[in-house]
């Protein structure tokens, strides 16, 4: 069927002609917003099922409003790297769902420079900001300068901004104390980025006072609350590639050195330090315990890792929830998620000294 040929999609103008109303008063019955009568309301719906018409275009509706009809996500780094870490998949995934229930899109953005731009003058009607991110409170500035609403996912309540939590200290706390059970005191940390400089290196005193990074400050915490002088070393960002080369920093010394266990901030940063180590030829987990965070499944890795299980869809629906309450002038439901210890198989008891 050639354009000419093709029937028209049908316009509330046909609608209201079918139902023998005018436009102004089809528009209403869709709307509920104004005095039409009940009768008169299902006389306009009937129309509209009879022509196949679905509604106003909520586009034309945002329009009005003076909204866009967007909302805006703001992720670390560069967003390809996005798609390639799991959490962050589930939690927009999350988000999307329920800023899809009420017609809005979704705009993803970073925070580097570039980002930092698009912040300032993009079309959104609000924005939530992903709280691995270590440019929280420049971005907060920046929004709250154009009066936006934000909400933020696992960032600082100090900033004043509705906040979804996640339990990442206690989870972690957890987790150390099952290293210390098996009677381990040599333990490493591998961290998240803790800051927007993208650098990785050994973790000193000042850097971790300096850290901006939220889930990593936090997941910190909860291995200082068990194993208060544990070295580590920070990568920059939850990848496979990045636990490889952290592990290979900290395992590749002589054995009675090495750490005999390693608390990596994620399950993908902790794969890479179980592929470190099987490159060196150390064995899991009977020379070196390994845990992560976050409870995925890890393409590639051959063990039920010993890790933190955390809700990243519920995160992503929360905030949703969250910004269309504000979107809609309500105040939103501010909520903390739980996390779940899974003692997995890449934990042992500490290893007999070797003579």
């Amino acid at each position: 069927m050639d354009q000419e040929s093709r029937p028209s999609r049908p316009t509330l103008a046909d609608v209201a002609e079918r139902a023998g109303v005018s436009p102004s008063t089809a528009s209403l019955a869709f709307s509920g917003a104004g005095p039409v009568s009940e009768a008169t309301k299902q006389r306009v719906l009937q129309a509209a099922a009879d022509l196949d018409y679905a509604g106003p275009d909520p586009r034309a509706r945002s329009l009005r409003q003076g909204r866009s009809g967007i909302v805006g996500a703001v992720v670390a780094g560069r967003i390809g790297h996005s798609f390639r870490d799991p959490v962050m998949v589930q939690t927009l995934d999350g988000l999307a769902d329920e800023l899809g229930a009420v017609g809005a899109g979704l705009l993803l953005l970073n925070d580097a420079q570039e980002g930092t731009l698009q912040l300032s003058n993009a079309p959104m009607d609000g924005v939530v900001l992903i709280g691995c991110s270590p440019n929280l409170d420049s971005s907060v500035a920046i929004l709250s300068r154009r009066g936006m609403p934000i909400v933020s996912i696992e960032g600082l309540a100090a900033l004043g901004v509705p906040d979804i939590a996640v339990d990442n200290r206690g989870g972690v706390r957890e987790e150390a104390r099952h290293l210390a059970d098996l009677g381990h005191e040599r333990v490493a940390v591998v961290t998240l980025n803790l800051d927007p400089t993208e650098r990785r290196g050994p973790l000193t005193p000042e850097w971790e006072r300096s850290a901006t990074t939220v889930p990593a400050i936090e997941r910190l915490q909860g291995l200082r609350d068990v194993f208060p002088d544990a070295q580590g070393f920070v990568t920059t960002g939850s990848s496979l590639e990045e636990g490889r080369v952290a592990g290979h920093a900290i395992l590749d010394v002589p054995a009675g050195e090495r750490p005999t266990a390693i608390a990596a901030q994620s399950d993908l940063l902790a794969a890479g330090v179980i592929r470190a180590a099987e490159e060196l030829g150390i064995s899991v987990p009977a020379e070196l315990s390994v845990v992560g965070f976050d409870g995925i499944r890890v393409e590639g890795l051959d063990y039920d890792l010993t890790t933190v299980w955390q809700p990243s869809r519920e995160k992503g629906s929360a905030a949703g929830r969250a910004i269309v309450a504000m979107l809609d002038g309500r105040d939103p439901e501010c909520e903390q998620f739980s996390v779940r210890f899974h003692p997995g198989a890449t934990t042992a008891p500490v290893p007999a000294p070797q003579h």
